[in-house]
């Protein structure tokens, strides 16, 4: 039995962020950790299967992100603009300009007067219908689908209608060395403070009453505290009391378990692949895309794989696909082998190349199902209709015993980002103390 004041499931940007505000007021802090390593959700390879360096979760500071980027410069971590061009394939054709979705100056016009919410999905079917907004439907259901990794007919308009009126498309960085060096900052700040960090220690049972918690770990070790910070991804509190994975409360706490369930959890796919060169950049593809594709950031397209980017500003051979919400949901059980051929045989429809060729060309590849993960079981959340009033019950904490933490639990324009963890996990830092 090991005493402590307060405890933390979970070493994610949340769980680190809750235990480092922790410490430094003072508090005495053991964290517990599932996986082999800190980080959750961010995991970066360094000099691993050929890559120097890449990300194999988040790995984009999107926007002057104020938590994010008082915490680098606090940890003296530099970051650099992650700006390049963006293009569109489609229709067998390459396109450089600013895409404007016919008909979107009257969707937010539409979205802006909406009283009541509802799913962006029936909202498209109610006030776009018509054949001629086909299009329309189908762009905004993609763009859900693949950068908030949601279900369209689950996703709230209100929550959407606030993302798209805040987006700062002028500012997104990459931190100098990933993610990782944060993470490894808050590791070190939090050990030097004399708590515990401890890996490999999946937790299977949580007893607790009034300032008193137990937690039972699948090792058969117990861990006993005065507070409990639960900073898991919200993947895993869906889960099934029944299934892998779940963690039992007693007693149980049935209020928060609804709560949990009405909170939207997204499904990606990355898939990251190493070439012996950027065979994006030759002279045939030059013609082929009418232009220089030198300083492309973003590629776009309808593929099996629809998203692609380049390490921009950075020259590199490292291409990265991604997919998500439903498509991705889709391919959950599928073998990554199989994922790793769709996304050559997309890269090879978009620039008309051979697939052997392509393939022949690979050095490293590394596909990351975060949706089958059993750690993640998902993305990261994006809001539902019913999420705002589950929020209010989820940031309660239960008989100032039990508190929750997370990117899911966040209420403002950055969603479903590090910001969004980090800033849950210092909130709720700051409520315990």
């Amino acid at each position: 039995m090991k005493q402590t004041e307060v405890l933390i499931i979970g070493a994610g940007a949340a769980g680190l962020m809750a235990a480092h505000t922790l410490v430094k007021a003072g508090k005495n802090v053991t964290l517990l950790e599932a996986r082999n390593r800190i980080g959750g959700r961010i995991h970066t390879l360094v000099n691993q299967s050929f890559f120097k360096h890449a990300e194999l979760g988040a790995e984009f500071v999107h926007g002057n992100l104020p938590v994010t980027l008082n915490l680098l410069n606090e940890a003296g971590i530099s970051y650099t603009s992650a700006h390049g061009e963006f293009w569109h394939y489609e229709n067998g054709k390459f396109s450089q300009d600013e895409q404007q979705i016919e008909h979107w100056d009257l969707l937010m016009k539409k979205l802006n007067d909406l009283k009541q919410d509802t799913t962006i999905g029936e909202f498209l079917e109610q006030q776009f219908g018509d054949d001629k907004y086909t299009h329309l439907r189908e762009s905004v259901r993609k763009y859900v689908s693949g950068y908030d990794t949601a279900d369209p007919y689950k996703a709230s308009c209100f929550a959407l209608r606030k993302e798209w009126q805040n987006e700062d498309e002028d500012a997104q960085y990459r931190i100098d060395g990933g993610y990782i060096r944060m993470v490894d900052y808050l590791a070190g700040e939090i050990k030097a403070n004399g708590s515990a960090l401890l890996l490999n220690k999946p937790v299977k049972v949580i007893h607790w009453e009034h300032s008193s918690v137990e937690a039972i770990t699948m090792d058969g070790a117990s861990y006993h505290a005065e507070k409990l910070i639960i900073a898991l991804p919200l993947g895993i509190l869906q889960v099934d009391k029944d299934e892998a994975g779940a963690i039992i409360f007693s007693p149980a706490i049935p209020q928060y378990g609804e709560a949990i369930q009405q909170m939207g959890f997204g499904s990606i796919i990355k898939i990251l692949l190493e070439f012996k060169r950027s065979f994006w950049e030759d002279e045939k593809i030059t013609k082929l895309a009418g232009g220089s594709l030198k300083e492309m950031g973003f590629l776009l397209s309808n593929e099996e794989i629809p998203t692609w980017w380049t390490q921009f500003p950075q020259h590199s051979t490292v291409l990265t696909g991604w997919l998500g919400g439903p498509p991705a949901r889709a391919k959950k059980n599928i073998p990554d082998e199989q994922i790793l051929q769709q996304g050559i045989e997309s890269l090879a429809n978009i620039f008309k190349m051979d697939f052997d060729e392509l393939k022949e060309n690979l050095i490293a590849w590394n596909v990351v199902n975060w949706t089958a993960d059993p750690f993640t079981l998902g993305s990261y959340a994006y809001d539902t209709v019913s999420a705002p009033v589950a929020r209010k019950t989820l940031t309660q904490p239960i008989n100032h015993t039990i508190y929750f933490a997370g990117e899911y639990l966040y209420d403002g324009p950055a969603m479903g980002t590090v910001e969004a963890a980090l800033t849950s996990g210092m909130e709720v830092a700051k409520k315990l103390i």
